[in-house]
């Protein structure tokens, strides 16, 4: 049994090769069991983990399943809060096949979910970008999204300047006008894009700042008890999410459904959707359009088959 590294992940991982392939793996034939969602006492503070396990399969291929831990003090530690394994089986004998770094696989194909997202929802000239976050899926969400729409310019918040200086060195290498802003509300209405990734339990995105034909990407927020944005930003928007799960399993769409906030009828569709639709989802250039993303296991499968395939050729 090989393990593949987060070192091999990043060296062969291609988000303009992925990204099509995650689109074709959303209209495919896969089972996607719900996954397993547990809170455990961590011994560090008053917040506690989360224990995730997600599985899903290719029926006669591929069993995978991915083992994930979530530390909201990790950075205390100089650690990403998000820890895990990713172990691929094949579904004839049941034997495992290889194991994989999952932190680097789940940023990898968040990033990519995102941009696939993007695809459907977001203007096709959208030339800024604004990074709301600054943890490990900040710069894989720059890149992927880069990939997908016409970005020139990059801004980036975060409640430390400092580690947002570090996201922006980290992408020193794309020709991208990259700037570390210090005030979210004048930084929003710049953008055409808007990606956020945090462990926030307030919301960080206003409603009342949003213009119209902004893209909202809500990666963060991802349990029942965090939000991202408020419930004026989700009614003046058109709703998007990668699964039910999202549902119930992010504050974003929970509490605004539990208090009467918005209704499920609000929301337009899933990301399978928009990939049978196969065009761009946005009725017109002035709507705002939001996709809220809790993470999927068919996105793990796709990933770990193809950094599986890249590496053996």
């Amino acid at each position: 049994m090989k393990f593949i590294s987060a070192e091999d992940i990043a060296a062969v991982f291609d988000y303009t090769e992925f990204i099509p392939l995650l689109k074709e793996a959303f209209l495919g034939d896969f089972t996607v069991p719900q996954r397993h969602h547990y809170e455990y006492e961590n011994g560090v503070g008053e917040n506690t983990s989360t224990l995730l396990l997600m599985p899903a399969w290719s029926n006669g291929r591929y069993v995978g399943i991915k083992t994930v831990t979530v530390s909201p003090y990790n950075g205390e530690f100089d650690l990403p809060s998000i820890q895990g394994i990713y172990t691929l089986i094949d579904a004839k004998n049941g034997m495992v096949k290889t194991q994989m770094e999952a932190k680097m696989l789940t940023v990898k194909r968040t990033a990519a979910t995102s941009a696939l997202a993007s695809l459907y929802l977001s203007r096709e000239d959208a030339t800024t970008l604004l990074m709301v976050g600054t943890g490990a899926l900040a710069p894989e969400l720059i890149m992927a999204h880069h990939k997908v729409r016409p970005i020139q310019k990059v801004l980036i918040w975060g409640r430390s300047i400092e580690k947002a200086e570090v996201v922006k060195e980290q992408l020193a290498h794309l020709e991208l006008k990259i700037e570390v802003v210090a005030s979210l509300e004048d930084a929003l209405p710049k953008a055409d894009i808007i990606s956020v990734a945090t462990l926030s339990r307030e919301p960080l995105v206003l409603g009342k700042w949003l213009l119209p034909g902004q893209h909202l990407d809500l990666v963060g927020a991802y349990r029942p008890d965090m939000r991202e944005t408020d419930d004026e930003a989700l009614k003046r928007s058109s709703i998007f999410i990668d699964h039910p799960g999202a549902l119930r399993e992010s504050g974003d769409l929970a509490i605004p459904l539990e208090q009467g906030g918005i209704q499920k009828e609000d929301i337009q569709g899933e990301l399978k959707d928009l990939g049978k639709a196969g065009k761009l989802a946005r009725k017109t250039d002035r709507e705002i359009t939001i996709f809220k993303s809790v993470g999927h296991a068919l996105e793990d499968l796709s990933a770990a088959l193809y950094v599986m395939k890249k590496l053996r050729s």
